[in-house]
């Protein structure tokens, strides 16, 4: 079993579709084993997109997501990484492939509803960002 974060994004916070991805993560075997709503401080934004602050999109990103609540949780499962990026689609919803997150409820590449992890150590380090080993309530 691998763990990997994914976080709504506050464009889909506002358009009220948590349920909906939810349903897609579970639907394709993935289990929420941690979750919470945050409302991200411009530090917090700031730190955790931290390997970005030399891109020229950093700014505009942290504006982004501390602009309202984010729904931030630990997503189960066997190759969940993959897994969970593949639901996701492309980063620039104009190229995600139907069906998948993007290319449902993305407004843009920058607005783009979701994150999630690219590799095991991203996972490892974003979940111990925003959540404690007490947090994470793995079952059977």
């Amino acid at each position: 079993m691998q763990l990997t974060l994914s976080i709504i994004k506050p464009d889909a916070v506002r358009k009220n579709v948590i349920g909906q991805i939810y349903q897609r993560f579970e639907q394709s075997g993935l289990r929420i084993v941690a979750a919470k709503m945050l409302h991200l401080s411009q530090a917090q934004a700031e730190a955790f997109y931290g390997v970005h602050k030399e891109r020229p999109f950093f700014n505009d990103l942290v504006k982004f997501m501390i602009s309202g609540p984010v729904m931030i949780q630990v997503l189960a499962g066997t190759d969940a990484i993959k897994k969970h990026r593949d639901i996701m689609g492309a980063t620039n919803p104009k190229d995600a492939a139907p069906g998948t997150i993007r290319a449902d409820f993305a407004n843009s590449i920058d607005e783009n509803a979701v994150h999630g992890s690219d590799s095991e150590e991203t996972a490892r380090q974003e979940i111990e960002f925003f959540f404690k080993p007490t947090d994470i309530l793995l079952r059977d």
